[in-house]
């Protein structure tokens, strides 16, 4: 088969079992597979495809076609500007996610010591540290298969971060005395948690509710279990005058921003995406 053919047959496959933007997964696909560039794919439609690489590609159409995220099948995603290797066991990262970055670069300074909780794929805290210098990062989730996806990526990255296995700050209180995370407070808290309430997971797109890790979307009844958990344990571990970020749903900003001020956290916002819906919600703890 040539290329133009095999895309062909990858685009009918996929529009037939649903996939909305088959045409563009369908080039994607192909370019992983024959590791070539959409530019080439255009120029070269009519030369041949060995055998074992269109079998191969019609494969991971297969995949595709039972609604697997496609970055689960490339096994990467882009991030920050940065490629991130993601499977099963983490969330995708996505562009809205963006928006917790950057607003954390501003109150983030050099040498700073910044703990993501739920870091997942560790695509925040890692892409912290690549564009912040000397920043001393440490990374908790409560699956370890997750920690084993962060820490390729630091090393993917080249940076170097800690990442420990646990319930949230339950994580740093098993440290020993002494170790790189135990006793010291952090500069900044920044997570995006789950926070998709119990009910609606159900309704979700079946790349989403089918195949994205379960632990990483719900949370609770009131999508708010998380970020209740985590203003809570925050005074022990956010220094005087430290900054506290989350990501949040759109529809999550007053509650998380209410809390914060409940706890007497100063300068609470809630900042809006490039969409122009609420997206981050962070806030200075008091001196």
């Amino acid at each position: 088969m040539t290329i133009n053919e095999l895309r062909n047959e990858c685009d009918g496959r996929l529009n037939e079992a649903g996939i909305s933007d088959h045409l563009t997964d369908s080039m994607l696909l192909i370019m992983h597979v024959l590791n070539v560039s959409r530019d080439h794919i255009l120029a070269h439609g009519t030369d041949p495809v060995e055998d074992d690489k269109a079998e191969k590609l019609l494969e991971l159409v297969r995949r595709r076609c039972e609604h697997v995220p496609l970055q689960y099948i490339t096994g990467h995603q882009e991030f920050m500007g940065l490629d991130f290797a993601v499977n099963e066991h983490v969330l995708i990262p996505r562009q809205d996610t963006e928006c917790l970055v950057e607003e954390a670069m501003i109150e983030t300074g050099d040498g700073m010591r910044v703990l993501d909780l739920c870091t997942g794929s560790g695509c925040i805290l890692i892409s912290l540290m690549k564009y912040k210098n000397q920043i001393d990062g440490t990374g908790i989730d409560i699956s370890e298969k997750a920690l084993e996806v962060a820490s390729l990526n630091a090393e993917k990255n080249g940076v170097e971060a800690v990442f420990l296995c646990g319930d949230l700050y339950d994580a740093l209180n098993k440290e020993p005395e002494g170790s790189v995370s135990s006793g010291s407070r952090f500069d900044v808290i920044i997570s995006n948690p789950p926070y998709i309430r119990s009910d609606v997971i159900p309704t979700l797109m079946e790349e989403v509710k089918d195949h994205e890790p379960g632990v990483a979307l719900d949370g609770g009844n009131d999508g708010l279990l998380f970020y209740r958990r985590m203003i809570e344990g925050a005074d022990e571990w956010l220094i005087p005058g430290g900054c506290i970020l989350f990501e949040i749903g759109f529809d999550q900003g007053d509650a998380v921003s209410g809390m914060l001020k409940d706890k007497g956290y100063r300068n609470v916002c809630v900042v809006k995406d490039l969409a122009g819906l609420d997206r981050v919600v962070k806030g200075h703890k008091r001196i």
